[in-house]
């Protein structure tokens, strides 16, 4: 990694250099979702050049019974919870439908746990019908992205985007399919980790979370009702910073 320099100040830098290339989708008054933590700074940025509502997305795996590190799907937060489900694994492991709905109740239950500390007792944004963007600060495998995406998809958002800051080329080859459009803005090759791309990488806290989501209260709601899903030309892919 010598000489390595990296294509990011920090995650509100990230940000706004993201929103630049989104900005063709304002007119579409979009949902703008952030995965937290790491996902807020950025996705604040996004919130307020476009003016768009900013929530959070919480998704929580599923763990096989007695391998609760091997993931057999994932619960996605939302107006309407999704489950996710590998298929693959789930036929070679055969859970009970019991343990399934049991784990799916417990991660639900953490995910309300963890929207209550952040927002209070403000429920999640209806995306069905809405343009919605869904940011985070990078991504490695992608696997949490991948279940944010398909629980999204379920609940039939007009238009669903995923904007990042850096990935990995064959993750975003891998995420494609699940959703309309992807900005990322970076695909360094080789890729090392996340944190590597960005001059400063901290721990995002839940205070800073807490705080952005407040100050993000007034962003999208000037619109009246969300407007319709708009195209993105040349977005997909690489972008210049």
């Amino acid at each position: 990694m010598a000489g390595h320099k990296p294509e990011f100040h920090d995650r509100r830098e990230a940000g706004r250099r993201l929103a630049i290339v989104l900005a063709p989708l304002a007119g579409a008054h979009p949902l703008v979702l952030a995965l937290p933590r790491g996902g807020v700074p950025v996705a604040f940025e996004v919130a307020k050049a476009l003016d768009a509502e900013l929530d959070l997305l919480f998704v929580r795996k599923i763990g096989a019974p007695g391998y609760e590190e091997l993931g057999i799907g994932a619960v996605v937060d939302g107006a309407e919870p999704q489950l996710v489900l590998n298929e693959d694994i789930v036929r070679q492991l055969a859970p009970s439908p019991d343990y399934i709905r049991a784990e799916m109740r417990r991660q639900l239950a953490e995910i309300e746990r963890r929207r209550s500390s952040y927002v209070g007792g403000r429920v999640p944004v209806e995306v069905t019908g809405r343009t919605v963007i869904v940011i985070d600060d990078g991504i490695a495998t992608g696997g949490t992205v991948k279940a944010a995406l398909k629980g999204l998809r379920k609940n039939r958002p007009a238009r669903l985007v995923l904007g990042i800051p850096v990935a990995p080329s064959d993750s975003i080859a891998e995420i494609s399919p699940e959703c309309d459009d992807i900005v990322c803005l970076a695909q360094p090759d080789p890729f090392y980790a996340v944190g590597t791309h960005y001059a400063v990488f901290d721990q995002t806290t839940d205070e800073e979370v807490v705080r952005l989501v407040r100050e993000a209260t007034p962003f999208g709601h000037s619109h009246g009702s969300p407007g319709r899903p708009t195209a993105m030309r040349g977005a997909r892919g690489p972008a210049p910073g």
